[in-house]
């Protein structure tokens, strides 16, 4: 069987100037027809008919025939099916004539195959890429605007409404004349989103430019009440960052799937390292983020050896892994002598409704405390804080305490809701609101710390672990109150009883150290970085 796919590529394009030879995606923008053409599992010949000089020497570099097309044909009013017709040679016996128009550059060759096989099995005499986009819509009748429709209904339980794309049509080859590439048995076949924009405007090449720019990336967390789950909620940020949805990976005997919450995002367990490298080997990612706390040599070996050409990017490792990184985060530690390594307050990733809130006014009196110790608390400081707060003479000071996901006896910290000052709740939705009704805060030196920061909230902050004491930022220094690893009953009780007693002034010295530091932007400057790997 014969087939031809004729390329119509002219240079007189006026909307966009230089149209089918600008750079998109690292190539000329013709390039993408002519290569899903060459490649096709049933095309046969490929011509590109253009008056273009650069069209001819992309086409003929490629492996493509060129037509030079006469200036009659170049005109405005001149139809496509002429053009088409023009482009055929007459000696040839064609069974089919694919049209592809260079301006569907995110056009898949599968695709392509798989509508000029229905074509051929359904014994059509034209095929026609559409979209299925049903939508409220108007006319007009007897000069007056009228609706399409009989109900108003949602889009989903709309008819189908067949959009035609300039990805391709697939015209038996009998009937193509001057006039037409249109047959009597007729169809439309369904092209994804994605593959049906078709450049006419500077915001189709945008779309088209993100499209074909965009990365495949995974993204492999875990986190549980011993490590912690600042790990998920960081994923969960970062993966709403990239204009795609990312494939994000947890070993199913680390991590509960209930610490995602509600998120929508692509969920994958997986059942150790080795079932994770089969999965990144099929997918073969464009970039790799690993927040796991630590990685070893050999995992980054071992992904290096699956991924040759992926990017691998690692969040809060303390682990030699690092040396096999093209890129590590570590928001919370401070200088690293590696150039790979980005350290600091700078690279935190704060959580989007945190950015939508101004810092707290400081007020005469603490009135009330926000207690939160991340999502697991090993250490159980909140049973300890609210052990002091039932205390009578605090009753007169009001306690939120916020506990997580991962945190044990839930149930029991509940039963402090007795007291008139005191207010617990587990896995709230909406932190910075809670957090911007009261006037300090007592927590550990995690994620939550950074958080409170931005919100400019005096702190008295404390370490759950050996490894908590090694974060840097959540200091005297930075405007925090830190009393050290496991401080006793005695340590806590005094320093709230310092803050609950300090003036106005002070307590605002404490919120500009806070608020000197830029945390509002570590989210751009991670992505940024990510971005230009």
């Amino acid at each position: 069987m014969r087939i031809l796919a004729v390329i119509p590529a002219r240079a007189g394009s006026k909307g966009i100037p230089n149209k089918n030879i600008r750079i998109i995606g690292g190539k000329p923008m013709v390039y993408y027809a002519i290569r899903n053409a060459l490649s096709s599992d049933l095309i046969t010949d490929v011509v590109v008919t253009t008056d273009s000089e650069a069209v001819r020497i992309i086409a003929k570099e490629m492996g493509a025939s060129v037509r030079w097309r006469d200036e009659r044909l170049c005109r405005d009013d001149v139809t496509l099916d002429a053009v088409i017709y023009d482009a055929i040679d007459p000696e040839v016996k064609w069974d089919y004539v694919v049209t592809m128009q260079p301006t569907s550059p995110t056009l898949k060759k599968d695709t392509l195959d798989r509508a000029i096989r229905y074509a051929i099995d359904e014994d059509l005499d034209t095929l026609i890429s559409a979209i299925n986009a049903p939508h409220l819509s108007w006319g007009e009748k007897d000069g007056k605007k009228v609706p399409n429709y009989k109900e108003r209904l949602n889009r989903q339980y709309l008819p189908a409404n067949y959009l035609e794309t300039g990805a391709f049509v697939v015209s038996r080859a009998s009937v193509i004349t001057e006039n037409t590439r249109i047959g009597a048995k007729v169809d439309v076949f369904e092209v994804s989103e994605e593959e049906a924009v078709d450049v006419d405007t500077f915001a189709d090449l945008y779309s088209v430019a993100a499209a074909l720019n965009r990365k495949k990336v995974a993204i492999y967390v875990n986190g549980n009440n011993k490590r912690g789950i600042g790990h998920i909620y960081r994923a969960l940020e970062l993966a709403d960052e990239f204009y795609s949805k990312p494939d994000i990976y947890y070993d199913a005997n680390q991590t509960d799937p209930s610490v995602f919450g509600t998120t929508t995002h692509t969920l994958i367990p997986v059942n150790g390292i080795a079932e994770l490298f089969a999965r990144c080997k099929e997918n073969q990612y464009d970039i790799m983020i690993n927040d796991i706390l630590s990685t070893s040599i050999d995992y980054m070996i071992g992904l290096r050896s699956v991924m040759p050409k992926a990017h691998i990017v690692n969040f809060e490792d303390e682990g030699e892994g690092v040396l096999k990184a093209d890129l590590v985060f570590n928001a919370l530690y401070g200088s690293s002598d590696y150039p790979q390594v980005k350290s600091g307050e700078k690279y935190y990733i704060a959580g989007k409704l945190f950015l939508m809130y101004n810092p707290i006014p400081i007020r005469e009196k603490v009135q009330r405390v926000f207690v939160a110790f991340g999502g697991a608390d090993p250490s159980n400081y909140s049973d300890r804080i609210l052990a002091i707060a039932a205390k009578p003479e605090y009753r007169d000071t009001t306690f939120t305490v916020v506990l997580g996901r991962a945190k044990n006896n839930v149930e029991q910290m509940m039963e402090y809701n007795k007291y008139p000052n005191i207010e617990v709740l587990y896995d709230v939705a909406n932190m910075p609101e809670l957090m911007t009704k009261c006037d300090m805060a007592i927590t550990s030196r995690g994620r939550t710390g950074y958080e409170l920061a931005i919100l400019g909230i005096p702190s008295i902050a404390m370490s759950q672990n050996e490894r908590e004491e090694m974060h840097s930022f959540v200091s005297n220094e930075n405007g925090f109150t830190y009393i050290g690893l496991h401080p006793t009953d005695e340590i806590i009780e005094n320093n709230l009883k310092m803050y609950l007693s300090l003036s106005k002034e002070s307590r605002q010295r404490f919120q500009d150290l806070m608020l000197s530091h830029d945390l509002r932007n570590g989210r751009r400057r991670v992505m940024g970085l990510i971005e230009n790997l």
